[in-house]
């Protein structure tokens, strides 16, 4: 099997980055992945979730994405890509591409039409079963929010946390008393399996639960503060801990605003990261566009109140 242990830590969900043509910046990409896997505190980099700009990748650049994350973080901790896929088949062989590019987990993300139309227990053990079968790593489930037609009852986590390639969970469930008792079932089914919050909208409140870590895009952008914020909840120092969500909510405000994260949400921290010096370039692909106005001036006052404005224009 090529199966590791189960992920831990701080996740991020990376930011990918482009030329001004639209194509992905390799270079820009490695050096990204780099600089992240050498925080202490990173457990695995995860690319091709929404931060990543998924739904506007082709399967060739989710593979391309994910190779160049390899490459950067030159075996300082592993690579989980998610896979974003209508079908059974087709969520098979992006799978088998993610690990051909060199991946070691599989993030598996509800297929989009369990949005619109639900799904039931059955269709969910199906689906992981053959994605688990066909590449034989570990998989972490991405669970969706509580008011979607694509969460998860606790009974369908429970049978989850049993399948052999199942060993993390992603669990944004972002309404408190089904989140605990999420966890609760998760942890029924295999007490081994880890459990990552990934609220990057109330990091403090969710990881109090007694989580594993955070699968979070924030981590992109603030990956030393997420980390910090991590160690103080696991040490008990919640004074601490509130200091640090303290500057987290400045750049969240702007980021992901009062609710819960936007599709502009990953346009924001771009321009977020590139006004920090933690990132080349603000380009994303259409139709989601670049920060400008008031948005702009926001982001930019936000950044420069934590201390971290390193460039004045993005």
């Amino acid at each position: 099997m090529t199966m590791i242990d189960p992920f831990r830590g701080i996740l991020p969900a990376m930011q990918l980055p482009f030329n001004h043509d639209m194509s992905i910046d390799e270079d820009e990409m490695r050096r990204f992945s780099s600089s992240l896997a050498s925080v202490d505190g990173i457990g695995a980099l995860v690319t091709n979730g929404h931060t990543g700009e998924v739904f506007a990748l082709s399967m060739e650049e989710r593979a391309q994405a994910t190779r160049c994350a390899v490459e950067g973080a030159d075996g300082k901790v592993p690579v989980v890509s998610a896979v974003c896929c209508e079908g059974i088949n087709e969520a098979v062989e992006h799978a088998g591409a993610m690990k051909d590019a060199g991946a070691t987990g599989i993030m598996v993300m509800p297929p989009h039409y369990w949005l619109r139309f639900g799904m039931e227990p059955e269709h969910v053990i199906d689906h992981f079963t053959a994605i688990g079968k066909a590449v034989d790593m570990n998989l972490v489930v991405h669970v969706y929010p509580a008011w979607t037609k694509a969460s998860y009852t606790e009974e369908v986590l429970h049978e989850l946390a049993k399948l052999p390639w199942v060993t993390t969970f992603k669990t944004g469930t972002r309404e408190m008393s089904k989140y605990e008792r999420d966890i609760s079932a998760i942890r029924s089914g295999d007490k081994n399996a880890t459990v990552l919050t990934c609220h990057d909208e109330y990091l403090l409140t969710t990881m109090v639960q007694g989580v594993d870590g955070a699968l979070v895009g924030f981590a992109s952008f603030i990956p030393e503060m997420i980390v910090a914020l991590y160690r103080a909840v696991c040490d008990g120092d919640l004074n601490k801990a509130r200091e640090i969500q303290g500057k987290i909510d400045i750049l969240k405000e702007v980021v992901y605003g009062a609710g819960e994260p936007t599709g502009d949400a990953h346009a924001r921290m771009k321009t977020a990261m590139v006004l920090a010096g933690r990132f080349k370039s603000t380009t994303v692909r259409p139709p989601t566009r670049v920060p400008s106005g008031q948005s702009f001036e926001r982001i930019k006052a936000a950044v420069n109140k934590v201390g971290m404005l390193q460039n004045k224009a993005a």
